[in-house]
């Protein structure tokens, strides 16, 4: 099967820019696309951002668009999101996950990584 790490969490005033990362290792062949998504404090997992691993295709939730940007590697077999203009309601574990299509993603199908934390202070 394959596993996904994030990396590249941490905290980070209002304004300013972090780029996460989700590196896929093992069977990386069924892989076609993936999915980020974040968990607010106290609040449930939800969608944010979407990528086709061959197409290169991309969709975004409303508040994230401008402001976030998604792009994979597929040499390095690894996904990243830019996020620039942070505000406080960013703050959340982000989690990726990948899978046949992004619609199986969505409705919890895939493999999923362990998260990375983001913390924006005001």
């Amino acid at each position: 099967h394959v596993q996904l790490v994030e990396s590249g969490g941490g905290l980070v005033q209002a304004g300013g820019s972090l780029r996460l990362s989700c590196a896929a290792y093992g069977r990386t062949c069924s892989v076609a696309a993936m999915v980020w998504f974040g968990q607010a404090p106290g609040k449930e997992r939800g969608f944010v951002a979407a990528i086709s691993w061959f197409g290169g295709s991309t969709t975004y939730v409303d508040p994230v668009k401008g402001r976030f940007t998604i792009s994979r590697d597929n040499a390095k077999n690894t996904v990243y999101r830019q996020m620039n203009s942070l505000k406080p309601e960013d703050t959340a574990v982000y989690y990726c996950a990948a899978d046949k299509t992004i619609g199986t993603i969505q409705k919890g199908a895939g493999s999923w990584g362990q998260g990375t934390k983001v913390t924006v202070s005001s």
